[in-house]
């Protein structure tokens, strides 16, 4: 990176974190992380169908654990499954079972809602007030999109696991030592190669904005970066303080609670650091038909 290049990212960074705390990310991340608490069963329940039709759902609730596990530890991860478990749609009456299905779709979906709204603040948008129940369907539409989206990144996720698993016996067989650190490598580029999709379709998608894919992928590319190294953080922070602990049974909520209100914060610097970036490089962040523009917060 040249140095005129470091002075514009630096210059970037440093603006984008004022327009975070001049939006009041903090308190928008507990907003999302809150209404997060609710939704996460039924998220992951409607994950588990989408991913575990194609693969399997005892695949795709392993696969669930291990990076829940990473992150907030074995306990909370189990605790977590109970939580899903207990969400399931299990009913001999087929009103009932459309019923539960219609309930699952509304919670999972109005957590993304709350993140659309939440980005929307970021980049100085806001929903105008004679829209009405279109833009609530179109809503609630890209949402399930994106849930949908998770699930089919979570299926990669799986198969680049089977793969490391089956691959990495053969190297040690039968490669130098060393080739089996290059295909660790290679594994973690992809698993980060997916995160960056993820964070650019959340970005695309779900806010009332036109925004250019540069952008976008310039954003996504930052906070996948800020989300590996929050990941690591968070993971060594559980692992070694364990602050659910002074929490009793309510210590699951609570590390779950820290673990989303953490990721939102990241993810909204990124956006604040998308739209920064956008106006450096004249790509503006634009209402679309649904949307104002609003008057950006005080500095």
């Amino acid at each position: 990176m040249g140095e005129e290049n470091k002075k514009n990212f630096w210059s970037i960074g440093k603006q984008a974190f004022k327009n975070w705390i001049n939006t009041d990310a903090t308190t928008l991340a507990a907003s999302v992380a809150y209404y997060a608490i609710f939704a996460l069963p039924a998220i992951l329940l409607i994950v588990i169908n989408i991913a575990g039709s194609l693969f399997g759902q005892a695949a795709v609730k392993g696969e669930i654990s291990s990076q829940l596990s990473s992150i907030l530890g074995a306990d909370t991860a189990q605790q977590l499954q109970t939580l899903i478990e207990n969400a399931s749609v299990n009913s001999s009456s087929p009103i009932m079972t459309i019923i539960g299905i219609v309930v699952l779709v509304v919670s999972a979906t109005g957590l993304f809602i709350h993140l659309q709204k939440a980005l929307n603040r970021i980049w100085e948008v806001k929903t105008k007030p004679e829209t009405g129940i279109v833009k609530k369907l179109l809503n609630r539409t890209a949402s399930f999109g994106v849930i949908i989206l998770i699930g089919l990144l979570l299926l990669a996720s799986i198969l680049l696991t089977t793969a490391l698993s089956v691959f990495s016996d053969f190297i040690i067989k039968n490669l130098p030592s060393y080739a089996i650190y290059l295909f660790y490598a290679i594994s973690f580029l992809v698993s980060f190669g997916l995160i960056i999709v993820l964070f650019a379709l959340i970005y695309k998608i779900l806010p009332d904005v036109k925004i250019k894919w540069r952008s976008v992928w310039r954003g996504a590319i930052f906070t996948a970066f800020l989300f590996m190294l929050g990941k690591f953080a968070m993971s060594y922070y559980f692992g070694h303080f364990n602050p659910g602990s002074a929490y009793g049974a309510a210590g699951t909520i609570i590390l779950t609670l820290l673990w989303i209100y953490y990721s939102c914060l990241l993810l909204f610097y990124g956006a604040a650091f998308t739209q920064v970036y956008a106006k450096e490089h004249n790509h503006p962040i634009k209402p679309n038909s649904y949307s104002l523009k609003t008057e950006p917060c005080p500095s």
